[in-house]
């Protein structure tokens, strides 16, 4: 499910919200919501939404300011040392017609610096599970730093995985729901939340 409506049309997260906080509240014409995030459409975890203008101008400022930290878990293609913990830095480029983004070392023109660091959980299946905490918030980017380092996510046949995960022998619980955004202080959720 898209988060907010986009060109395919498909029933999207945000005005499903709408319509349950319209038709919970009793409200009248419009609902305000605000989009403080967005996930891409082949990873599932936590959105977070405001109901006033207000809140959602508190949150956003945490998010401009990096007051939030965001970490997630995916599975990878592949075995990585165990315990090994990794920044990677990369610069990314995005085909908007294609809705996909390249990684680069080098720096080049319309290019954006993208860091991320990665620790290795487990290994499992010929699979690796990792914690990932971005510095940055690129489109696509713990996808294709990924990828770009020769270990795509599980599933992810846009960014070079080898099979779907049901060819992989995995549920999506299993895949930890392929990114899913951990909270800091809080207690570790299920994969399937």
């Amino acid at each position: 499910v898209p988060t907010q409506e986009d060109e395919s049309r498909d029933p999207d997260l945000m005005n499903a919200v709408k319509m349950y906080l319209k038709k919970k509240y009793k409200k009248p014409g419009n609902v305000f919501l605000g989009l403080l995030h967005r996930l891409d459409r082949p990873v599932s975890g936590v959105i977070l939404f405001a109901k006033t203008s207000k809140a959602a101008e508190r949150l956003s400022l945490q998010f401009r300011e990096r007051t939030v930290e965001k970490i997630y878990r995916a599975w990878v293609e592949g075995i990585m040392p165990k315990r090994e913990s990794r920044t990677l830095i990369h610069y990314l480029t995005k085909n908007r017609d294609k809705n996909i983004v390249f990684a680069s070392l080098k720096s080049k023109e319309g290019a954006l610096y993208a860091e991320l660091t990665y620790t290795v959980l487990q290994n499992k299946n010929g699979n690796s599970l990792l914690e990932i905490k971005p510095a940055t918030g690129r489109s696509h980017q713990i996808r294709v730093q990924l990828s770009a380092i020769g270990y795509p996510i599980v599933g992810d046949i846009k960014y070079g995985a080898h099979a779907s995960l049901e060819k992989h022998g995995m549920q999506m619980e299993d895949a930890a729901v392929m990114i899913m955004p951990i909270a800091e202080g809080y207690p570790e959720l299920p994969y399937a939340a």
